[in-house]
């Protein structure tokens, strides 16, 4: 029921966007962000398993996750997915088994919490943190403020404390302090859910020039299928890898 309205609101939206003509875009801006290096070995995991009040969340299971995989993760609720992302981002420990991460893995894990941002800060001090300029595939260099504008923060709206900002606002703003890390393996849970349209289209169109791995948590089958070239489903036996979307 709440997948069926938030979709009548995205295509409310989409009437409204309609009525309201074309927007500004950023054409001169890419998102083909270089990255560092991914090598050979990214993600191995052996017989990891999640047990949480004597219930076992995350059956054992063996994955070698390669460079270049796009890989959604499905199931029910309470199942494990968002555990499964945050023992990748080492934010969990494991109960069994064992994970190894390659020497050259940068994660970027956009979680369903999120950092707390400092609301004193400005936006765009908040991202010059992160970075003051990031590389772009083609060798040149993009800066923040640049970054900002492709995130739908022109302007003087880069100079708005953070504290005024709206939760979706905070939501795009929280993603765009993550890929300024370039990082080369990203882990994304339930990306689709507090993000708006046009920064949803943002994020698949960064991700389509991405040349690093990504994980998915999603519901959202629309994401899925054009994120994703495999599938983890999380099932009550265990874990089942289907290949395709």
């Amino acid at each position: 029921k709440a997948r069926t309205t938030k979709q009548k609101a995205r295509i409310d939206r989409f009437h409204e966007l309609g009525k309201a003509g074309p927007a500004a875009r950023y054409d001169d801006l890419e998102i083909s962000i270089a990255g560092s290096r991914l090598g050979k070995k990214v993600i191995e995991l052996h017989q990891i398993s999640k047990v949480y009040e004597d219930r076992t969340i995350i059956q054992p299971f063996d994955y070698i996750v390669q460079k270049h995989d796009r890989i959604g993760i499905i199931g029910p609720n309470g199942r494990g997915k968002s555990t499964l992302l945050k023992m990748i981002a080492g934010e969990l420990k494991p109960d069994g088994g064992s994970f190894e991460l390659g020497s050259t893995v940068s994660i970027g894990y956009f979680s369903q919490e999120a950092e707390e941002l400092d609301g004193s800060l400005r936006v765009i001090e908040y991202i010059s943190q992160k970075a003051e300029r990031i590389q772009k595939a083609d060798g040149s260099w993009i800066s923040a403020a640049q970054m900002l504008e492709l995130f739908l923060f022109p302007g003087e709206a880069q100079w708005t404390p953070i504290a005024k900002l709206s939760g979706g606002e905070k939501r795009r703003l929280y993603l765009l302090g993550i890929l300024m890390g370039a990082p080369n393996v990203l882990l994304l849970d339930e990306p689709t859910n507090d993000l708006d349209i046009q920064t949803l289209t943002i994020l698949e169109d960064y991700l389509e020039s991405f040349s690093g791995t990504v994980i998915a948590v999603s519901h959202d089958r629309f994401f899925l299928d054009r994120v994703a070239d495999s599938i983890i489903a999380i099932e009550e036996g265990g874990q089942v890898r289907h290949d395709g979307g």
